[in-house]
């Protein structure tokens, strides 16, 4: 009968260290990722003109509080403008397809 050899025995950190490596590199690039998935302001004065219209950025802006499921009234508060304008911002949302429509970028 021939003996049963153990396998060849091995030193588990290099394998632990490149395991933690790659999970470092992941939790790295998952940061990347998160900071172009900002979050947008309805405080931001980027969002109006100087003369209190809604700039492009504002427009995305409630559009993206419609897609969360605000109300006008909410999205009209959180933004300063008056109902009448959220309720305009809301027909256009609907029109452009709701929240399957096409996302602009902010900043």
């Amino acid at each position: 009968m021939t003996a049963k050899q153990p396998p060849h025995p091995y030193d588990p950190k290099p394998v632990l260290d490149l395991i933690a490596s790659i999970e470092a590199d992941l939790q790295r690039l998952k940061g990347l990722v998160e900071q172009q998935v900002e979050k947008f302001d309805p405080a931001n004065p980027h969002n109006k003109a100087p003369d209190g219209k809604l700039t492009e950025e504002g427009v995305e802006c409630c559009y993206r509080m419609f897609d969360e499921g605000k109300s006008r009234y909410s999205v009209a508060q959180q933004m300063k403008i008056s109902f009448a304008a959220a309720s305009h911002r809301f027909n256009n949302w609907r029109k452009l397809g709701g929240s399957k429509r096409q996302r602009t970028l902010l900043g």
